[in-house]
């Protein structure tokens, strides 16, 4: 079948080319991939790939060609979202049945393959917020995929959200989606927030830091401007009254994958979660897609279709 795979060279890519077909192990099913989402956090990975035999692909939609032969999950004929550990990026791909998802006839592919990664991410985060009925939340790096959720979740909450972006246009969506207020830059925002879920990293973080409510809550999920934090404890010490920070990886759960998936599924159907497309191609233009994400020319989740 054929799959990209990582260049493993310094333009940090990928390649179409011909691999074995899965085998499933007893828990995994075979999903024929009709969609996947390329995530800008896998373009990271691809500049340092993990060992020999690694590919790519955490974010599949798909149909089921072949049961788990433990008789765990979905039978063949079922349309399904996964979210692999990797390998996606294929014409099949072998997923623990604990990492999938049942789809409706109405969710097309195209738009299930968005949701798992940024999906799970949103989801997970806004649970270790806490409850935000009419809360103050600051969000910074709000124009991607996870920031389109979390901002879509969030005001259905009941949060009073500031979301940080770049673009008008992106910020203009945002508000569409639930937002409060939109401001173009963190130094912008105007707190306290009880909440703030940051992104950015670099010099953003301690920004964002300094407008936090006294005992207020700082959920660290990733580092986009690929700059490390430096936070002085003086600043900290005459800012926010034990204000709290908290390291955050989507992955640090104990529950499988596959039931907040269909959490996803079920609010996408209901008309209540919109995954924003910001573009769809053939999967052979995955390499310009990457090219894309770099250079953050993409809004929301990029999904490549298998023909």
């Amino acid at each position: 079948m054929k799959a990209f795979t990582a260049t493993r060279d310094a333009a940090a890519t990928v390649r179409l080319t011909e691999v074995p077909e899965p085998q499933p192990a007893p828990d995994q099913a075979l999903v024929k991939v009709e969609a996947y989402s390329v995530n800008r956090g896998e373009t990271f990975q691809l500049e340092r790939p993990p060992a020999d035999g690694w590919r790519p692909g955490k974010d599949i939609a798909g149909l089921v060609v072949q049961a788990a032969p433990d008789g765990s999950g979905p039978p063949v004929g079922t349309r399904v979202v996964g979210h692999p550990p990797a390998l996606g990026w294929a014409e099949y791909a072998a997923v623990p049945t604990s990492r999938l998802a049942v789809l409706p006839d109405e969710l097309p592919s195209v738009q299930a393959a968005a949701l798992p990664l940024a999906g799970l991410t949103a989801l997970r985060l806004l649970r270790q917020a806490g409850h935000l009925a009419g809360r103050r939340v600051l969000l910074t790096g709000a124009s991607g995929g996870v920031g389109h959720y979390l901002t879509e979740l969030a005001g259905a909450a009941g949060a009073r959200l500031t979301a940080v972006t770049a673009s008008a246009e992106r910020g203009q969506r945002l508000i569409e989606l639930g937002a409060a207020e939109v401001v173009h830059r963190v130094a912008d925002a105007e707190g306290p927030f009880d909440v703030v879920l940051e992104s950015t990293g670099g010099a953003d973080l301690p920004l964002a830091l300094q407008r936090l409510a006294p005992r207020g809550l700082l959920l660290w999920f990733g580092q986009a401007s690929r700059q490390p934090v430096t936070l002085d404890f003086f600043d900290i010490l005459t800012g926010p009254t034990s204000a709290t920070i908290r390291q955050f990886s989507y992955a640090d759960v104990d529950e499988p994958d596959g039931a907040d998936l269909a959490t996803l599924v079920r609010l996408t159907a209901e008309g209540r979660l919109h995954p924003e497309l910001g573009t769809v191609r053939d999967w052979r233009e995955t390499p310009e897609v990457l090219a894309d994400l770099r250079g953050r020319r993409i809004r929301g989740n990029a999904v490549l279709t298998v023909n």
